[in-house]
């Protein structure tokens, strides 16, 4: 059974974890960043915003960053691709992998309330178009609806990563992916759109994390 790192605790991270050990997989949730040697692949789960500072711009609508968190992250997505092992962030998790390969966030999308966690109905709905080459379309087709919980995007694309869906509605990038298909992103929470979370209004997460275990097989 692979075993995966994930920056963080599991108490906090429920449903990460849930969605990891459904499709197979070991999840090993830790501060300690050296632990991460052992595993054989990474997940950059959501959360705040990332410092803009590490991709050179001032800050211009992000929220007060995590500076330790920043820092391991950027530091475990350095090891994992150095490893040649695989990799999957999900929202701020793709922001991440972005950044750690020079690219660029949009700290407050213009169209931000369509994509924002609403305070009373929770996730937000939205359709994402895929090209053919990405590894979505195998799993879900050209066009399909997914949740929303973010107000900041990707901008300029970090080096080695390609466009694996757009928004929509506004083009807003919402996933990417290396050409090897090893290391990717999405821009929603899979994990809670899969297992006891299935939503009617979404596809199924669940192929997602089924296709990073895959990657092990």
């Amino acid at each position: 059974m692979a075993k995966i790192f994930v920056y963080g605790e599991r108490e906090t991270m429920v449903n990460y974890a849930n969605a990891l050990e459904g499709v197979g997989l070991e999840a090993l949730f830790s501060q300690d960043p050296s632990l991460a040697k052992s595993c054989d692949g990474l997940l950059l789960p959501g959360g705040g915003d990332i410092d803009p500072a590490r991709y050179g711009q001032s800050p211009a609508g992000s929220e007060t960053p995590d500076p330790q968190r920043d820092e391991a992250e950027l530091s475990l997505v350095a090891d994992f691709l150095s490893w040649g092992k695989p990799l999957l962030g999900i929202c701020r998790g793709v922001q991440m992998l972005n950044v750690a390969l020079g690219g660029t966030l949009i700290q407050d999308i213009p169209t931000a309330l369509d994509h924002k966690r609403d305070p009373d109905q929770g996730d937000r709905v939205h359709l994402v178009t895929v090209p053919e080459s990405s590894f979505l379309y195998p799993l879900y087709g050209g066009e399909f609806a997914v949740n929303s919980s973010h107000h900041q995007a990707l901008d300029v694309l970090g080096s080695g990563l390609r466009l694996a869906a757009r928004s929509q509605k506004d083009g807003v990038i919402e996933a990417v992916e290396a050409p090897d298909k090893r290391a990717y992103g999405v821009q929603w929470h899979p994990e809670r759109m899969s297992f006891a979370l299935r939503r009617p209004d979404t596809v199924d997460g669940r192929p997602i994390f089924e296709f990073f275990r895959n990657l092990f097989l």
